[in-house]
């Protein structure tokens, strides 16, 4: 560990965010890189007389920081660390950085499910770094998960993240495109979750270079009216739920009307659009007949 006096970290600290960039990446980056959490930063600003302790130098965070600024790269993936939840998870370009957002999720499942000693069946489509998944069966114990992914490469991604985050072995992982992997559990799950890409093609072409020019496209690009395979996952899903089974998805921040019509369309009941944070529709969720 390296040691730096309070007051010139604190000076380096306040020359960085100078130069741009937002608070909350740059405590990613202190966090992840230097070993330095918010409480080590709450009481270095109340007793700047005191040393700050340190697993990188300030020269080295610096120059993560200069990249971040230069080429709009997101800091968890120069990081290859993000927050989420009380999660602490692996993230590489091949996966979707978790949105705060998407956390809501986990508490809908808690609304539905109340008892965390339910003995519940689930699947998450398109897990990307596993973080749902991951949270959901450290929550329910006693139950068991599978999470899906087209890509291989996040698949490993994710179970490197169950591994470090749980001692436990009630997730499985299956590669493979939406419902395509569970063709042996059919009439099976109490519950299947999806944030599937939903960004209409339009939008995409507008979206910011931190998330245009790093992230994966196929974890963001919903066709050309963001509902590609929100309609597949909805029209697959009766095959696959048991008899009073929930579907639960992410959508954008204007479709929840439109995915209330595909549910309807597919027989399912109790839907409802939640609302994020933000007062924005986000969520839209069904029960199977």
């Amino acid at each position: 560990m390296l040691s730096v006096p309070g007051e010139e970290f604190l000076f380096w600290k306040k020359k960085q965010l100078s130069k741009g960039g937002d608070h909350l990446s740059f405590a990613v980056l202190l966090d992840c890189i230097g070993g330095i959490s918010s409480n080590d930063l709450n009481l270095i600003s109340i007793n700047p007389e005191g040393n700050l302790y340190l697993k990188k130098n300030l020269e080295f965070l610096e120059s993560i920081w200069n990249e971040h600024l230069l080429k709009s790269c997101p800091i968890q993936y120069l990081c290859g660390i993000t927050f989420w939840r009380d999660l602490k998870l692996k993230v590489t370009n091949k996966v979707l950085i978790p949105r705060p957002e998407t956390e809501l999720i986990v508490d809908i499942v808690f609304s539905i499910f109340r008892k965390k000693s339910e003995k519940l069946f689930f699947a998450e489509l398109g897990t990307g770094s596993g973080a749902i998944s991951i949270a959901l069966t450290l929550a329910y114990p006693f139950s068991e998960g599978i999470a899906t992914d087209i890509d291989q490469d996040a698949l490993e991604i994710a179970f490197k993240n169950y591994v470090n985050s749980s001692k436990q072995s009630n997730l499985k992982f299956f590669c493979g495109n939406w419902w395509s992997p569970l063709e042996s559990f059919k009439g099976k799950f109490d519950l299947a979750i999806a944030n599937p890409p939903y960004i209409p093609q339009d939008t995409y072409e507008k979206l910011p270079k931190e998330v245009k020019n790093f992230e994966p496209k196929v974890a963001l690009l919903g066709g050309e009216d963001g509902l590609k395979h929100i309609r597949e996952i909805i029209q697959k899903a009766p095959l696959f739920l048991k008899e009073k089974g929930w579907l639960i998805l992410e959508n954008h921040f204007d479709q929840g009307e439109k995915v209330k019509q595909l549910l309807i369309k597919n027989k399912f009941t109790s839907i409802e659009i939640v609302k994020d944070l933000s007062g924005i529709g986000r969520f839209t969720i069904g029960r199977y007949k």
